[in-house]
């Protein structure tokens, strides 16, 4: 029913994304290269087409449909009073990092993790404490590594987490006993835990996507989770989140830091591009969902067959693949300059990510399959020169 085969020349366009060489083909920053669900593209042409636009607030419409669409997708439906609007997901989790910890705090990450989570922290004068993933190089799985995470929870100095449900880059989709784990252990700890969960809508089939949000009353008390449309619909332009925080006193918190940083005013498009989504998105995602398994496919048996020397690790979450280059560097950075250097493919270094990031490449796959062909063979070319100019 929807088009996710046709190229939709993106360069001129103001797109950070395509803003590259005419030759280069970017497979980097977590943007798809499909066109927007035509149900949101409607309901903005009528906005636009109304012509007024002054001051404007969420109501109960654009609350109701976050939780209509959370219940409907996920089984389980976050109570409306606990929604507060943001103007996104990062600028969310930097207002939260000032509210609800001190100059000084050590703010727990698990690395290798989304790089803005650092800027976040670094720029509030907060300090990263890495509790890093452990990576099993011969399955190619990460999991936690519990007792270290507890001992850099248990820090004096410790009073935030932020945690990425599922997680990027190396999407893991944490299940809802891993959840359950964290969250007691922030309470133990008196520590608040930030969840970003903005790929939550992004997880194909088993195992199933957990907010966070859905565990026990007494679990969440010290809990923010943070959504949003714009990874879901590629929507980020939109500059729309929803923060759901299940606890009065907290929320209060964060509310009030929203409103002291300003970030609690919706754009013109932000309400009804969001109440589209969510309200008649169902479809769009659930094909689009089918279009990304299929890239998977295509690029993990790719590299299989006729680039063995990197390693894809096997997910089923966002639409960022994870892969292992350790046979042929430990540095991800100079291995990604000199594929976009060699063949004008521009991916992500995974030394952005910290943790064992060094040795790995995150690519971008939400494209039409002619492109993502184009994107291996690129990658199969530059990776051997790579090999062979050493």
């Amino acid at each position: 029913m929807y088009d996710f085969k046709s190229i939709i020349p993106r360069r001129n366009t103001d797109s950070v994304k395509w803003d590259v060489k005419p030759n280069e083909l970017p497979m980097w920053v977590a943007d798809m290269d499909f066109k927007a669900a035509p149900e949101i593209i409607d309901a903005m042409q009528k906005k636009v087409a109304f012509g007024i636009f002054g001051y404007e607030e969420p109501h109960a419409d654009y609350f109701n449909a976050v939780a209509d669409w959370y219940a409907t997708e996920h089984h389980a439906r976050p109570k409306t009073a606990w929604m507060l609007f943001c103007t996104g997901v990062v600028p969310s989790i930097s207002s939260t990092v000032r509210r609800v910890s001190n100059v000084g705090d050590n703010v727990v990450v698990q690395a290798p993790v989304y790089n803005i989570f650092y800027n976040s922290i670094i720029n509030n004068g907060r300090h990263i404490l890495s509790s890093d993933l452990l990576y099993d190089s011969t399955n190619h799985q990460y999991s936690i590594n519990w007792r270290d995470l507890e001992a850099k929870l248990a820090e004096p100095l410790s009073t935030m987490m932020i945690l990425c449900n599922p997680h990027n880059p190396v999407g893991k989709v944490w299940s809802r006993d891993e959840l359950i784990k964290i969250s007691r252990l922030c309470m133990k700890y008196h520590v608040t835990l930030f969840s970003d969960e903005i790929h939550g809508d992004l997880v194909c089939g088993s195992p199933e996507y957990t907010p966070i949000f859905s565990l026990p009353d007494d679990l969440i008390q010290n809990t923010i989770v943070s959504v949003s449309p714009s990874k879901t619909f590629n929507v980020a332009a939109l500059h729309a989140a929803t923060l759901i925080v299940p606890n009065e006193g907290l929320r209060n918190i964060v509310n009030r830091g929203i409103n002291t940083d300003e970030l609690g005013e919706p754009n013109l498009l932000a309400i009804p591009g969001t109440i589209a989504a969510y309200t008649k998105g169902h479809q769009w995602l659930a094909e689009l969902k089918q279009q990304l398994t299929r890239n998977r496919d295509i690029f993990t048996n790719y590299c299989e067959q006729f680039i063995p020397q990197i390693k894809v690790i096997a997910s089923n979450a966002t639409y960022l693949v994870w892969i292992d280059c350790s046979t042929i560097t430990r540095d991800s950075s100079q291995l990604e300059d000199f594929i976009r250097q060699d063949t004008g493919l521009y991916i992500s270094a995974g030394s952005v990510y910290g943790g064992n990031g060094n040795q790995f490449l995150r690519v971008n796959i939400a494209c039409p399959e002619t492109t993502l062909q184009d994107g291996l063979k690129r990658l199969k070319k530059g990776i051997e020169t790579y090999i062979n100019q050493k």
